[in-house]
């Protein structure tokens, strides 16, 4: 029971981070057939519940495989990408009808014995995706094998706005009527570009991306992938890799590789800290770090405003200048736009929380949220048990963070001592 209070307390940032974002899910048709599927749509419904904008988009490979063997049909590739001939295409077509029904079936469900009993839902799909012939490659015709040419983002924008889910099916069609053949995970990239989703979620059949070893890689950068793509060749992680780099480097922030035969993957990789699969995030152009004797103009800079409104208490240059190793930092292309302060409290186990500030013009961002994190952090390195906050225009932030209510009878002594009574200041504490 305290692991998971543990867990549950620990996922309430992430749960208020993910909340109105747009994620797109992208799940093969070998996650479909697998036997913890059904605990994947528990989750996707679970993230649906808590405020996430889902597009779920589906493959169906092994099921076209099924449809073309019950017909007597050989399957032909060219480039590990299918060519869909005419008989081709009408297994397509039955597959992913198939699989969409099913789908759409499993994400109605409303029975005692599930875990989202009560959940109501919507689920659309339709020609969203429009689609055009990938045509001849090396002298030979793909002929009803497509790659995707544009999405309706303003009618999935639309059906997001009113809570609906959005499916997507590997299928495309063309402004003269023809059906295309797509690979699942060139409509899910493009998705999550064309939509500027906040995060494309990949579905493979690994935990994430194995090294030489075979330990999980849990964070990549979009210029790091091509050389594992080369190492894996033409394995179906090298095509995940690829469109999670794609995905970014078209402006989607973050590309996760979970794994669809690990119950709980995908929760564990959204609202932990450690995750459980591979990350693939743009380049930071952000860094969260701690503050430096050279910070401490960008620090004067940044709090200044907010010593002057009386927010902050004031801080002279030789005060920062000496307490600056007490100073975290978020720092955005060489301009520092927010920072916090922690002062461990002699003769006790406790520490301050002082002096937390993000520019105003980016706010709204999570940083303030980061930067508590890593206070946190510290305080628990150095043997800290409880965290103070004094805070005269906040108290609902902190409150809505774990903070308690707390009176100066709480304060060692020797921060109580130096209490300053005409800021009156409300006190807040937080057992870490």
């Amino acid at each position: 029971m305290h692991d998971y209070v543990s867990w549950l307390r620990d996922s309430t940032p992430y749960i208020n981070a993910h909340r109105d974002r747009t994620f797109v899910v992208m799940l093969p048709g070998d996650g479909i057939a697998h036997p913890n599927f059904a605990n994947i749509v528990h989750d996707l419904v679970l993230l649906h519940s808590l405020g996430v904008r889902l597009v779920l988009v589906h493959g169906s490979r092994p099921q076209i495989e099924a449809h073309l063997q019950a017909r007597g049909l050989l399957p032909h590739f060219h480039r590990d990408l299918r060519i869909t001939d005419t008989p081709t295409l009408d297994c397509v077509i039955d597959a992913v009808g198939h699989l969409r029904i099913a789908i759409e079936a499993r994400l109605s469900m409303d029975m005692a014995t599930s875990p989202m009993q009560g959940a109501r839902l919507r689920v659309a799909s339709g020609n969203f995706v429009t689609a055009r012939p990938i045509g001849v490659v090396d002298g030979i015709d793909y002929q009803h094998t497509g790659e995707v040419r544009r999405l309706d983002r303003k009618g999935i924008g639309r059906l997001l706005d009113e809570r609906t889910i959005v499916l997507l099916s590997p299928l495309g069609y063309s402004p003269t009527g023809e059906i295309f053949n797509l690979a699942c995970e060139d409509v899910a990239t493009r998705a999550a570009i064309d939509l500027q989703a906040d995060k494309l979620v990949l579905y493979g059949a690994e935990t994430g991306l194995l090294d030489e070893q075979c330990q999980l890689v849990r964070e990549l950068r979009p210029a790091q992938v091509p050389g594992h793509i080369e190492r894996l060749g033409s394995q179906y992680q090298a095509e995940l890799l690829d469109a999670a780099a794609q995905a970014c480097k078209g402006g989607v922030r973050r590309s996760h590789i979970v794994s669809y035969t690990a119950d709980g993957a995908l929760l564990n990789e959204l609202f932990t800290r450690n995750g459980s699969g591979t990350l693939v995030a743009q380049e930071q152009f952000e860094q969260l770090r701690e503050a430096t004797i050279e910070d401490v103009g960008g620090l004067i800079d940044l709090i200044t405003p907010l010593e002057e409104q009386g927010i902050l208490v004031r801080r002279s240059r030789e005060v920062l200048e000496r307490e600056v190793q007490q100073f975290s930092i978020v720092e955005r292309e060489g301009r520092i736009i927010a920072c916090a302060a922690l002062y461990p409290i002699p003769d006790s186990h406790t520490g301050e929380l002082a002096c937390l500030a993000v520019n105003p013009e980016y706010r709204h961002g999570g940083r303030g949220d980061e930067l508590l994190e890593r206070i946190e952090e510290r305080a628990r390195a150095l043997g800290l048990k409880t965290l103070f906050v004094l805070t005269t225009r906040t108290a609902h932030w902190f409150r809505e963070r774990g903070f308690s209510p707390s009176g100066i009878e709480r304060l060692p002594a020797a921060r109580a001592s130096l209490y300053n009574f005409q800021r009156n200041s409300k006190i807040f504490e937080k057992a870490l």
